[in-house]
């Protein structure tokens, strides 16, 4: 296979069989369309994650983590690869990562530094390169919650659990690891009236509790949105999903029901890797693709800026005791880190110089508790072509966000003082007081574009 030689041209002598390999195994857990507050270490007083919680308070907790486009097809290439998309070129769901850029993701590097290899889930990005890992359970497309096996029905995010399980008991333990579990939970099964399907065995999950409205879920918000915004593709999701009370209090619990799914799994590898003893050498991230709307604005699915569509939860869990991490664990921090950084960290955690092509920076010196100059703003993109999803781009700073969706004419815009208005409920951009933000805002805009293309 073309892109397997490209490895070894590509990499060249990286530094992979040592006679006593002390480098971390690693463990890379991603969710698919779970918005930052959606565990109980973020905040959330009603959703039940146990076990990632308990990651949280002995790792560190990324309080402002975001992707650079929220689409789960393009960001899995972002991740794979550490490029924004401007840089990677994918912006769809049919188009595969080339044999250069495999050559170059997180997984085709640590292969060829001596890592045992592993993917379970959702790839994600067009189709699946055959030969990539040593272990494969991974799958092209969405896949189906429900599958059956040996005779009776089972839940996907379950299988998962068990595939990764193999994985690790069937790890001779000569070198280290890395395994990504690419979870389909908590996204909707699209062709399914039902839409979030959860497995039956958590039916009595959240059953007697009331989920609370979102901010800015009232009607009249919605109604004061440009018509190009009300007849979006968010829209027509939202009739599917939260156009009642009664349906929101379903969907929430559904999507709530699958993010508990995906936390039980996880307390099984938990459980296995104390049992293999390989828990104090073992490296945990955990992250989602993207974020989701439940109802604010008026709107289902992800797509756009707004915060609760790009901010993503971010764990990363580092055990080991010359890892700096013991006085630092359960620390939160607030620097603004992207779904960029996740290769480049998973390559400096293995030892390995992240190739120059990459536009993230490893967050391994937050991690460790440092404070190194780090990056105060970035830009977000979203340029899948949809006739009912207006392509949108973005610059957000520590204190500002500015949206423009780039198809309209003329183009609209929106303005946000995070700070003070951290639901993005107004939009400032009109306002005469604001010119001079909004100027400084649209050449850091500019200036991104220029840079990245």
């Amino acid at each position: 296979m073309r892109w397997l030689l490209l490895i070894a041209m590509c990499l060249g002598s990286t530094p992979a069989a040592r006679a006593a390999d002390n480098r971390p195994n690693i463990i890379f857990l991603l969710t698919d369309d779970q918005r930052y507050d959606t565990l109980g270490a973020s905040g959330n007083p009603i959703i039940r994650t146990p076990n990632l919680d308990t990651l949280a308070a002995g790792g560190v907790f990324f309080d402002r983590a975001y992707v650079t486009t929220s689409i789960c097809a393009v960001n899995r290439a972002c991740i794979f690869t550490g490029q924004y998309a401007s840089a990677h070129g994918i912006h769809d769901f049919q188009t595969s990562l080339s044999p250069r850029q495999l050559a170059r993701s997180y997984p085709a590097m640590l292969k060829a530094a001596g890592y045992r290899v592993g993917f379970v889930g959702k790839f994600g990005v067009g189709t699946k390169p055959v030969g990539l890992f040593d272990y494969d359970r991974g799958f092209d497309g969405q896949g189906r919650y429900f599958q059956e096996v040996d005779g009776r029905e089972r839940h996907l995010t379950e299988l998962m659990g068990d595939w990764a399980i193999e994985f690790l008991r069937t790890h001779e333990g000569d070198r280290p690891l890395c395994l990504s579990v690419s979870f389909k939970a908590p996204h909707v099964q699209d062709d399914d009236p039902r839409q979030f399907l959860y497995d039956p065995a958590l039916e009595d999950m959240y059953a007697e509790d009331v989920i609370p409205p979102v901010p800015l879920s009232e009607r009249s918000f919605f109604e004061a949105l440009p018509e190009f915004l009300r007849t979006s593709e968010n829209r027509r999701r939202w009739h599917k999903r939260f156009a009642d009370d009664a349906m929101y209090q379903r969907s929430v619990k559904g999507y709530y029901r699958l993010i508990s799914g995906v936390d039980l799994a996880v307390g099984r590898i938990l459980r296995t890797l104390r049992e293999l003893g390989m828990e104090k050498n073992t490296v945990i991230l955990f992250t989602s693709d993207n974020g989701f709307y439940l109802g604010e604005r008026g709107f289902a699915g992800k797509w756009f800026a707004h915060e609760v569509s790009i901010r993503v939860p971010l764990i990363v869990y580092d055990p080991r005791p010359d890892a700096a991490l013991p006085g630092n664990a359960g620390t939160r921090r607030e620097e603004l880190v992207l779904s960029i950084d996740l290769a480049p960290t998973m390559l400096a955690l293995a030892g390995i110089e992240p190739p120059a092509e990459m536009d993230g920076l490893s967050f391994l010196p937050l991690i460790r508790g440092n404070a190194p100059h780090w990056r105060t703003e970035f830009f977000y993109e979203h340029l899948f072509q949809h006739p009912h999803i207006p392509r949108s781009e973005a610059v957000r700073t520590q204190r500002w966000k500015y949206i423009r969706y780039i198809d309209i004419e003329p183009p609209y815009e929106e303005l946000y003082d995070l700070p003070t208005d951290p639901h993005e409920e107004h939009n400032l951009a009109g306002l005469d007081t604001q010119e001079a933000t909004l100027r400084m805002m649209r050449e850091k805009w500019r200036a991104w574009r220029e840079r990245l293309r």
